[in-house]
């Protein structure tokens, strides 16, 4: 029988791809069209994560 809580290895907590670990979380409202494009994307949370990293550099050179 297979173990109901899942391999050991997906327990591990998983590793942040920035420098800065990513602790919090932000959570908005958006159109259903505008979350279904978001979703086709292979990573939407990345997806996301960069699009507000570039609004917020453009922001800055203002």
């Amino acid at each position: 029988m297979p173990n109901p809580k899942g391999k050991p290895e997906n327990l591990e907590r998983i590793q942040p791809k920035g420098e800065e670990p990513m602790t919090e979380q932000i959570s908005f409202r958006a159109t259903k069209s505008m979350k279904e494009e978001v979703k086709a994307h292979d990573d939407p949370a990345e997806f996301c994560r960069r699009a507000i990293q570039e609004a917020l550099d453009r922001e800055k050179k203002k």
